[in-house]
């Protein structure tokens, strides 16, 4: 054993690499987790207790609703509590007033007032559904609001304004606290988050450049599927950005700007990748200074300094423009079309990712006109595009009113004195679980969450509450409970089953102005609940629940009709339809991991069908200003897309191989012809030929001389 001075060293190490071992520990993503779950939880309890305070102060007479507000606003960032919170707000309002009107309207006809209320949800949950944004819980309020108040007040709609009154007070006290104590204790910011997944999105996005060039195919696949969710992603977080009330956060244009580069990357790399594999499989194949350039580019996004990267970028694109000129101006045979093609390709390529290097370093400042005008890609920029289906919303909501129509007949029929109670909790049932293909799962994880809801309130309601005498004490034994359904509810996997705690124990344990303790009407809520609930797991399941394999047909069936839209020239522009392919790829990526059938590479097929929507998108566009033989052949080949895809006549009923005839005939007498923008044109029907899939750009069939 160590003495004296040595035995002090010796301690002071060991205390030093425990607590070094500590601080790794606390740093640890789990932890991290841990953490962030605690404080989440901690922050909503108080600010639903401070709700509380200040709605009985008040002389609110159900002020347990400040509560449940709370509890549903709370988000675990400052952003998205405060968009949610003003967002709940808006529909709160719209709601309430919408019940106002229809309840005194009906109010000798139950029947009819049901059926107004069931349309309005179903009214309210449609456009939650067709608007794809954070914006859409403002519809989703509108309609449970209404069921919330309506309902309940359908036999008794002398008092609905009264209620809906104090209804939105409660909420709005709500609202306010956890909107207060998310901003100014201890903030967590979105923009943090958002800057560190656009960072790793840049790291994404070189790597699938870096993977395409190395001739890597499992990565590339994966390396597209993982961009494209990754812009679905922070879309999802750019939303709330004006809601963050950091010191600075990113410009909503230049978001845009980069968003638009990484969507061109993802087809580009793709047109990168054929090209290079036609021309012989890496760099053998390819002239000398071709492949040389493929290798510097290769080095270049190896490289981790921006600064290097900028001054390299440069040089790199200049290189590939020259070999595009000459390679261009003499095309006598296929073999160089295609190089001058792939130059081009690569220029563009290292022009959206130097792009994305530039707009990322100044994302927080004013777009000024020096550095608009080092940026390689358009200045105007469309941003993400949500693909919406009218249809799919209308049967989602067409679903929920005839449940809801179905509850509120048996309702009336059966005259139960709790239906009301009832149907108002299918209302919300309907509208809350309603925005995903198949909501049963989640209603059941609420339906588990409020089981454990009832025991403790119950348990709340009738040993620990009648001993409470004061406020003070009432919050501690209140915070067991709710800090422990608070964690749960920071957590993803388990926040439906926390909000069935947390939102049943505030009515259920009847804390409101005074202490009730009635078993009987307890017990009648309680059958009202589960009654409700489980009805409505039943009715979504048969009225709004979409077949993952009927969700996957529809989204490429939209994309292979999109296609046909673009060669008639009735679509919109390049930047809109390759943000709006690229959504539907991120739909359909968790839809593909839940289906029990197999599809022979979907996600290609849709990648094929945005590259040959933007080549023949970009044909149309030229073609008024060809005139003669080369026009009218230009024509004729996009009215066979067109037929190809399904927009003229039978979708198919144009063969594969005349298409690609067509194109190669029409190459020939592009290639011999003087009309302007000869080369541009010449590119354009390249990329719709490697578009149109593999077999047909095979380097056998391909050549040709002019």
């Amino acid at each position: 054993m160590p003495t004296g001075n040595a035995a002090n060293t010796f301690l002071r190490k060991t205390n030093a690499t425990t607590l070094r071992a500590g601080l790794d520990a606390l740093r640890t993503p789990t932890m991290r987790a841990d953490a962030d779950a605690i404080l989440f939880s901690a922050k909503s309890f108080a600010a639903a207790m401070l709700a509380y305070c200040i709605a009985l102060r008040i002389g609110l007479p159900k002020p347990f609703w400040a509560i449940v507000t709370v509890y549903i606003v709370s988000q675990t960032s400052v952003g998205a509590s405060l968009s949610r919170g003003v967002y709940r707000f808006a529909g709160t309002i719209a709601g309430a007033v919408a019940t106002v009107v229809i309840v005194p309207n009906c109010v000798n006809d139950p029947i009819a007032c049901s059926a107004v209320l069931a349309c309005w949800i179903g009214l309210c949950l449609f456009f939650s559904l067709l608007d794809r944004t954070p914006r859409a819980y403002a519809f989703v309020l509108a309609g449970y609001t209404a069921s919330l108040i309506g309902f309940p007040s359908v036999l008794d709609p002398g008092a609905v304004f009264e209620t809906a009154s104090v209804r939105v007070q409660e909420i709005s006290i709500g609202i306010l606290c956890a909107i207060l104590m998310h901003r100014y204790v201890a903030p967590k910011r979105m923009t943090g988050q958002f800057t560190g997944k656009l960072s790793a999105t840049l790291q994404d996005a070189r790597r699938l450049a870096a993977d395409v060039l190395n001739g890597t195919p499992g990565e590339k696949r994966r390396d597209r599927n993982q961009l494209a969710a990754d812009l679905l992603v922070l879309q999802g977080l750019a939303t709330h950005l004006p809601y963050d009330a950091a010191p600075m956060t990113p410009r909503r244009e230049k978001l845009q700007l980069v968003h638009d580069r990484l969507a061109r990357l993802l087809p580009l790399a793709t047109e990168i990748e054929d090209r290079i594999h036609v021309l012989g499989a890496g760099d053998d194949g390819a002239p000398d200074e071709l492949g040389a350039l493929l290798g510097d580019v290769r080095a270049w996004l190896a490289t981790d300094g921006t600064g290097e990267r900028d001054g390299a970028a440069a040089h790199l694109i200049g290189r590939a423009r020259s070999i595009r000129k000459r390679f261009a101006a003499d095309a006598s045979t296929f073999d160089d079309r295609l190089v001058a093609n792939l130059a081009g390709h690569l220029a563009e390529m290292i022009g959206l990712l130097q792009d994305c290097d530039r707009l990322v370093r100044n994302i927080g400042t004013v777009h000024r006109s020096r550095e608009a005008a080092s940026l390689h890609g358009p200045l105007r920029a469309k941003g993400y595009v949500y693909h919406r289906d009218p249809w799919m919303a209308a049967r989602a909501a067409l679903g929920a009113m005839v449940g809801i129509l179905i509850g509120c007949a048996f309702w009336i029929w059966s005259a139960w004195p709790e239906g009301g109670t009832a149907v108002s909790i299918l209302g919300v049932c309907c509208t809350l679980f309603g925005n995903v293909d198949t909501p049963v799962p989640n209603v059941i994880k609420y339906m588990v969450g409020s089981i454990y809801g009832v025991a403790i309130s119950l348990a709340y309601s009738y040993v620990i509450l009648p001993q409470v005498t004061s406020f003070t004490v009432l919050v501690a034994v209140l915070a067991p409970a709710f800090l422990f359904a608070g964690s749960l509810q920071a957590r993803l996997p388990t926040t439906f089953r926390a909000l069935g705690i947390t939102l049943t124990i505030p009515i259920l344990s009847g804390l409101g102005t005074s202490y009730s303790g009635d078993f009987a009407a307890s017990l009648n809520m309680v059958i009202a609940l589960f009654a409700a609930v489980g009805f409505g797991a039943v009715s979504m399941s048969l009225f709004q629940t979409v077949p993952v394999d009927t969700a996957i047909s529809r989204l490429l069936h939209a994309s292979r009709r999109d296609v046909g839209r673009r060669a008639l020239g009735a679509a919109p522009n390049e930047a809109h339809w390759t943000s709006l392919m690229i959504d539907r790829t991120a739909l359909l990526l968790p839809r593909l991991r839940v289906s029990g059938n197999a599809y022979s590479d979907v996600l290609g097929d849709t990648l094929h069908h945005l590259r040959i929507g933007h080549a023949a998108g970009q044909l149309r566009k030229a073609i008024p200003r060809i005139e003669g033989e080369v026009g009218a052949k230009a024509r004729e080949l996009l009215l066979a897309v067109a037929e190809r895809f399904g927009t003229r006549g039978r979708a198919g009923s144009v063969d594969h191989t005349d298409l690609v005839r067509r194109i190669e005939a029409l190459t020939v007498l592009i290639a011999g012809s003087s009309i302007k923008d000869r080369l541009g044109m010449l590119d354009l029907l390249i990329d719709l030929r490697f578009a149109l899939g593999p077999g047909e750009t095979a380097k056998g069939n391909a050549t040709h001389d002019c």
